[in-house]
């Protein structure tokens, strides 16, 4: 069943986050980094594939540098309504903490095959623009991804920039204070 893990990990009587359901796919399929800060500050990155959003959570943040490598390990398939969410998850809740979106936009599939373990897209988002390749590291066990910048470097992005929200503009500190979701009022793409 598409999300059942998901649901399961989740009380939506207490939580924010959306339930959502599987959902067709857009010509142009959407991505979203979300800053997340629960037990520890990581980033989580999904793509939009098969009706929902593949999802891994990086610990040390998208790569920029060209052929920079991160891990990035594989977790529960997120509701194509996760794209825009943005607020507090409560601490007794799995995943507890402040998220926000942190870049949004399209992306493309360049190459490779997403079940065979190796992809390589073109992100065209607010703040990343270029190549990315993710692959499997079979050796690491089932979950370990690594997601490498391939093409050309990334620029960096401004200070405010990175502790800016793609889509409020608002901080992780602002999010917090405010403790309401966002994904309520937003349109996806």
């Amino acid at each position: 069943m598409p999300l059942e893990d998901y649901r399961l990990k989740r009380k939506f009587t207490e939580t924010q986050e959306p339930a959502g359901r599987p959902r067709r796919n857009r010509k142009r399929p959407i991505f979203v980094v979300q800053k997340h800060a629960a037990s520890r500050l990581h980033y989580d990155f999904r793509l939009e594939m098969q009706g929902v959003l593949k999802s891994w959570a990086v610990p040390k943040g998208i790569p920029l540098a060209l052929s920079e490598k991160r891990l990035a390990v594989a977790t529960e398939d997120h509701p194509v309504d996760y794209l825009k969410f943005e607020g507090t998850i409560p601490k007794d809740q799995y995943g507890g903490g402040t998220v926000m979106v942190w870049d949004i936009g399209t992306y493309q599939v360049l190459d490779g095959n997403y079940y065979k373990g190796k992809l390589t897209i073109s992100l065209d988002g607010k703040k990343l623009k270029g190549e990315w390749t993710l692959v499997k590291a079979a050796s690491q066990g089932e979950k370990n991804w690594l997601i490498i910048k391939t093409g050309a470097a990334a620029p960096l992005p401004r200070k405010s920039q990175d502790d800016s929200s793609a889509l409020t503009n608002r901080s992780m500190e602002q999010i917090a204070k405010e403790n309401k979701a966002a994904w309520e009022s937003n349109r996806v793409l």
